[in-house]
């Protein structure tokens, strides 16, 4: 229950919900938003059995880099890590923008005090960093308090609207999950927002040295994971189509993105059902969401770039530790990135909703579907390789037919790209590039490094 928690805040439903549903309906597939959940659910699910059947052979706190490494070579594990780096980094980046629109709010509603969405962003940035550099985490059992609290609110308006018999136009399970409402629109883009609430999920193979019975948690925790949050985030949000009515929810998500506050779309209907006090309690439940979501993804980039110094593919100096056993240079180096993401988005006065949020989801979800294809390949050539599993389903077939589906996410996510960022295919051709353009420079660095990436005494020398 504990790994299960910690997945689950780096995934942020309330997140997930808030903050990319009207994106997803205004910009996506409309009403067809739920049945995406579902088909990336399953997808996620067919990937999880390859990527747990290697979990039992390379332990590493790396997981998708290692596993590449393992099976594919030290370029292209290391090629893997920097690709992940840039999907770790960007996706944090995009929460720092719905994060600092959050606060900000907040701020606005409570206190007679105006605070812009980037100064919310670079104060947490310096509060992150300085919590990372004391070691401190958000244990199990906080995050599960958090994490309960806004799954339980969510339920509780999905189930009000379910009992009630749906919305205007009834329940509307064939206008959400039917073929033709999944691929109606622009289904790459809710496909892309689907695949980025799993975010996090593979963090489950992390903790395997810390569980107890680690193959059986490991696989247990992975499964009800990506299980909870595709069944979660389709139930939810099919309530929150049927509440609008299919054939309103569309301009509805789009008049909440217009009116600078996405979060009115779920936040108005949850209040119209529960009670007003909801959207109190939601608003400061959905910074804090963010806020562990952070916190999360901060501790995986600084596990990537200890482990990239040790391996000699990066400075050596970023596997410093201070004297609280943490990689303290790491952290900064990771923060100043991060704030170079963000601020040019301050600069240039974009909405951090629409722009920041969006674009930096859609980068982050092209750069892990490459790891997902890279990982399932690299299951495949493991185990051919080293014959210590011969299981055709979790060592070929499972990993085969990954390979397949997930290439097919990525082609749609790509054809819909440019409607995800507002219709500029240079600004949309510049976003791809960086993919592809990160594994690149991965590959390249390899070449000085000290060792394999991917090696399994790597987890020993991770701090404490």
């Amino acid at each position: 229950m504990g790994i299960l928690f910690f997945v689950l805040s780096a995934q942020a439903p309330l997140t997930g919900i808030a903050g990319a549903s009207p994106l997803t309906v205004a910009l996506g597939n409309g009403a067809g938003a739920p049945g995406a959940y579902l088909l990336v659910g399953i997808m996620i699910t067919i990937f999880a059995v390859g990527f747990i059947a290697m979990s039992r052979h390379v332990k590493d706190a790396g997981a998708f880099y290692a596993y590449i490494g393992e099976g594919l070579g030290r370029p292209m594990g290391t090629g893997a890590a920097v690709l992940a780096l840039w999907s770790y980094s960007t996706v944090q980046a995009a929460m720092y923008g719905l994060y600092g629109v959050t606060v900000s709010l907040l701020f606005d509603e409570y206190t007679s005090i105006s605070v812009d969405w980037w100064v919310a962003a670079v104060v947490t940035m310096v509060a992150v960093m300085a919590l990372g550099a004391l070691h401190i985490e958000i244990g199990a059992k906080f995050l599960a308090v958090l994490v309960a609290a806004e799954m339980a609110i969510l339920l509780a308006f999905a189930l009000s609207v379910f009992f009630s018999g749906g919305g205007p136009e009834g329940m509307g399970l064939t206008d959400s999950f039917s073929p033709s409402a999944v691929l109606y629109g622009a289904p790459g883009v809710a496909i892309m927002f689907a695949v980025a609430s799993m975010f996090g999920f593979e963090s489950t193979a992390i903790y395997a040295e810390e569980a107890k019975d680690p193959e059986r948690t490991v696989a247990r925790a992975t499964y009800v994971s990506v299980a909870v949050i595709a069944i979660f985030f389709a139930f939810v949000t099919w309530m929150l189509v049927s509440y609008y009515g299919a054939s309103g929810v569309q301009g509805a998500a789009g008049k909440a993105l217009e009116s600078g506050d996405a979060t009115t779309f779920l936040f108005a209907p949850v209040g119209d059902k529960l009670g007003a006090w909801t959207s109190d309690v939601l608003g400061f439940l959905l910074a804090s969401s963010l806020l562990a979501g952070i916190l999360a993804f901060h501790n995986a980039l600084n596990r990537y770039l200890y482990s990239l110094a040790h391996h000699g593919s990066v400075p050596l100096g970023l596997s410093t530790v201070n004297r609280h056993g943490a990689p303290h240079v790491a952290g900064r180096v990771q923060t100043a990135v991060a704030a170079a993401l963000v601020l040019p988005f301050a600069i240039l006065s974009k909405d951090p909703v629409l722009t920041l949020f969006s674009w930096f989801s859609g980068v982050a979800v092209l750069a892990l579907l490459g790891l997902y294809v890279l990982t399932s390949i690299s299951v495949i050539v493991y185990f051919r390789r080293t014959g210590v599993d011969r299981r055709a389903w979790p060592t070929l077939v499972a990993p085969a037919v990954t390979v397949v589906l997930v290439t097919g996410a990525l082609i749609l996510v790509l054809l819909n790209f440019k409607t995800l960022i507002g219709g500029s295919g240079t600004t949309a051709a510049w976003l791809i590039a960086t993919a592809p353009a990160a594994f690149i420079i991965g590959v390249a660095m390899s070449r000085g490094g000290r060792r394999p990436v991917g090696e399994p005494a790597l987890e020993s020398d991770l701090p404490d």
